[in-house]
């Protein structure tokens, strides 16, 4: 009976975060339109920021509530999920088209931040006793705004490739929305994926330490899952509308923000405790990175087809069922 209001509650958040991402995604395509962006900065800013907002909340509240110790589980099996699960059953839905920025940019970006991380984590440029420190988390942050800056210094030269992407969008996604239902959208989207998503992952939380399970588990799985839906969801919205680049954009511009912006503002709250055993975790979010590069360059063009989608789903499976391995 103690676990009946949890669920329930879920029931609401997951009903909130499918709301919320569907408002999003027209919200951002709208202003996309206006300003003359394509749907890959789209899906890379405004979409990524709006759908990390879960991942920032749980991370604040437990360093404020001190269980730090779940905030880089948490971004580990979010990034994880967002590779293997997320751009999977995207791709299952309707095969992702990779831009070429994505190849030269977005994705090298992906495995620096993953390499800063486990560097930062294991000690490498300063002994801080396994955790990540306020210096490193500002080094972090720094990152992630040169990031942010370079994206946009790209798209305001006006490539060619931007415009083809701009053209890819369906018919129906290039019409203009007034100002007005734009930013109501947009607003509604946020606040929508910023409740489900607080009460998906607290409510996830209390069900998974209720039966027992470890803080670190804890983070890597319940959490993350949690905090991940946003992404999911937004990314199969996008995928049924066969907008594929904002679901590449979403799980891109994600990862990213959620290793320089999530994990730099959490470290400067408290520094941040690391489990060597998580290294195994790193090396798979690693792979993970990996696939998804490989994948892209098998096959014809430079897509994500079914078949890979169904693949990278597979080793979803498999990392779940890993880390939940009673062992670690």
């Amino acid at each position: 009976m103690a676990s009946l209001l949890p669920l329930f509650l879920m029931i609401i958040g997951f009903a909130a975060l499918i709301l919320g991402a569907n408002w999003l995604v027209n919200g951002a395509t709208s202003i996309g339109v206006k300003a003359k962006l394509s749907p890959l900065i789209i899906g890379l800013t405004i979409v990524a920021f709006g759908t990390s907002l879960p991942e920032m909340v749980v991370n604040i509240f437990s360093c404020i509530k001190g269980s730090p110790g779940l905030a880089i589980g948490n971004i580990i099996g979010s990034n994880t999920m967002n590779i293997l699960l997320i751009l999977g059953v995207s791709a299952m839905i309707f095969p992702i088209d990779v831009n070429k920025i994505s190849i030269k940019r977005d994705i090298p970006v992906g495995f620096v931040a993953t390499l800063a991380v486990t560097l930062m984590a294991n000690d490498y440029f300063q002994d801080t006793s396994g955790t990540i420190n306020w210096i490193e988390g500002l080094v972090l942050l720094l990152m992630g705004f040169g990031y942010l800056i370079l994206t946009f210094k790209k798209e305001s030269l006006g490539t060619t490739e931007s415009i083809e992407s701009l053209e890819s969008i369906e018919p129906d996604e290039k019409q203009e929305m007034p100002w007005g239902k734009t930013i109501i959208y947009l607003v509604l989207g946020i606040i929508g994926l910023y409740i489900g998503g607080e009460l998906v992952s607290n409510n996830a939380q209390h069900l998974a330490l209720h039966w027992g399970m470890s803080e670190s588990t804890v983070g890597l799985t319940v959490v993350a899952t949690a905090t991940s839906l946003p992404e999911l969801i937004t990314s199969i919205v996008a995928a049924l509308k066969k907008n594929s680049a904002i679901a590449i954009g979403n799980v891109l511009g994600s990862n990213i923000l959620n290793i320089f912006m999530v994990l730099g503002i959490s470290s400067l709250i408290t520094p941040l405790p690391f489990d060597a055993k998580m290294n195994q975790q790193l090396l798979i979010l690693f792979a993970a990175n990996a696939i998804m590069l490989t994948v892209v360059f098998t096959g014809k063009g430079r897509k994500i087809s079914r078949f890979e989608g169904f693949i990278l789903t597979l080793g979803y499976v498999g990392f779940m069922l890993f880390s939940l391995n009673p062992s670690l």
